[in-house]
C-alpha cells in the first residue's frame, strides 16, 4: 500500500499535473498577451469588471478541476473492481 503512505504523507498531490506541453505552454502565453492586451484598451471601471469575471471564471475552474478529478477517480475505482471480480 505503498500509494496510500504516500498520500498519507502528503508526498501525492492529487491536484498537480504536469504543465510541460508545448501545447500548454503555447495556450497559456496567448492566454497572457490578450489579457494584457485587452486590459491596456479598458478603462478603470471595466478593468475591475474584468478582474470579477476572471476571478468567478477561476473559481469555476476550481470546481470543474474537483468533479474531473472525483469522476475520474469512481470511474478507476469501478475499474479495479470489476477487474478484481473477474
Amino acid at each position: 500500500m505503498r500509494i496510500l503512505e504516500e498520500f498519507w504523507y502528503g508526498n501525492i498531490e492529487p491536484t498537480e499535473y504536469d504543465t510541460s506541453s508545448k501545447e500548454y505552454k503555447k495556450m497559456q502565453e496567448l492566454i497572457c498577451r490578450n489579457e494584457e492586451k485587452l486590459r491596456a484598451t479598458m478603462t478603470d471601471e471595466q478593468k475591475e469588471l474584468f478582474s470579477k469575471y476572471a476571478d468567478c471564471v477561476r473559481e469555476y475552474q476550481t470546481i470543474t478541476d474537483y468533479l474531473l478529478f472525483q469522476n475520474g477517480f469512481k470511474l478507476g475505482a469501478r475499474m479495479m473492481i470489476e477487474v478484481m471480480e473477474e
